[in-house]
């Protein structure tokens, strides 16, 4: 009778170990989930082959014991160790706040093929051609500007040759 003890009790205390690791430590289904909930239901059909009280006993008892463990570690400050605290605090800036214009002039700071860099009136941006691959060094009108795109072409009038 204690060895049938010992083993129910060694079951249920894997099974809760296991699935609180994987509620607070492992994100989405694993191994640990699994195998605890296996641990769980080996050890509640075990402990009813010995009685139907001794798994009665055992089923309330790994139900009260996780749910003690589980608030324990939710209102501990243990998790803090390991749980990120960075704030993000940036934004991405849009090309119509960088007063950029249809007409303006600028030069490719990338191969655009057919998005690359550009350097459009000292500003670095992300460019778009309006089909061709344009290489770098190459000068550049700018034509539309959409969010966050500014599509460009060839500056045919400025091309050294």
């Amino acid at each position: 009778m204690i060895l049938n003890i010992a083993v129910i009790a060694f079951l249920m205390g894997i099974a809760i170990a296991l699935i609180l690791l994987e509620i607070f430590l492992l994100p989405g289904i694993t191994v640990a989930g699994v195998g605890g909930a296996l641990f769980a239901i080996g050890g509640v059909i075990f402990a009813y082959t010995v009685s139907p009280s001794a798994g009665h006993i055992t089923l309330v008892t790994s139900v009260v014991s996780f749910v003690a463990a589980f608030a324990w570690l939710l209102r501990s400050k243990s998790f803090n160790k390991v749980a990120l605290h960075t704030d993000i605090d940036s934004k991405v800036t849009s090309v119509r706040e960088l007063d950029i214009h249809p007409g303006d002039k600028g030069t490719t700071v990338s191969r655009l093929a057919p998005i690359g860099k550009a350097d459009i009136g000292g500003i670095i941006v992300e460019a778009k051609s309006t089909g061709d691959f344009i290489d770098e060094d190459t000068p550049v009108t700018v034509i539309r500007v959409d969010g966050y795109n500014v599509l460009v072409t060839k500056d045919e009038d400025n091309i050294i040759h």
